[in-house]
């Protein structure tokens, strides 16, 4: 009699590779399209969100996270860095987890670089990791704040937005972002 143990992991890896078009990736102008349509959701449902945009280094655009976990988790996404609105490379999002943790999401990231040496390391590296190698800040949308007037005080912010579905357990930390090369 052959013994099946339910493996949660397999079952989220699965679910990710499924609901996403990850399996194969995205090609450098499927990827732009949809960085322009995520940004510019950003800067309509976010107060001030295009003034601050203005305002930094550079940011990385993820239009399309897939984020899903029961006790084990995982996500993945792809997306593009943009330096004075122009993509310079592109970049995917991916991170597995273990504890208290429930669903599937879709949602969207903006990570903006304040300082030019935050920028700067991170495109300097080889497989950068959020909480290890950039202290980062996750903005809270919440009760309609002006994120125009932040003060810059943080070198990394990262804004999550346009997420469908339900999952408990909102983390950046631990999540790594590699230099891809799309199709």
């Amino acid at each position: 009699m052959k013994n099946t143990i339910f493996s949660p992991l397999k079952l989220i890896v699965s679910i990710i590779l499924l609901t996403g078009t990850y399996a194969n990736g995205e090609s450098a102008s499927v990827l732009n399209a949809k960085a322009d349509e995520a940004i510019q959701k950003f800067t309509q449902k976010v107060q001030g969100g295009a003034k601050f945009l203005s305002k930094v280094k550079g940011y990385l655009v993820f239009p399309s996270v897939v984020k899903g976990g029961f006790v084990v988790g995982g996500e993945y996404g792809e997306g593009v860095l943009r330096i004075n609105g122009q993509t310079k490379h592109y970049y995917s999002i991916a991170s597995g987890s273990i504890g208290l943790q429930a669903g599937l999401q879709k949602t969207s990231y903006v990570i903006a670089f304040v300082s030019q040496s935050a920028l700067e390391n991170f495109i300097k590296s080889d497989g950068w990791e959020a909480g290890v190698d950039g202290s980062i800040t996750v903005v809270d949308l919440g009760l309609g704040k002006d994120i125009g007037s932040i003060s810059f005080e943080k070198p990394i912010y990262v804004f999550v937005f346009d997420a469908k579905g339900l999952m408990y357990n909102l983390t950046i930390e631990g999540t790594k972002f590699t230099r891809i090369t799309p199709k």
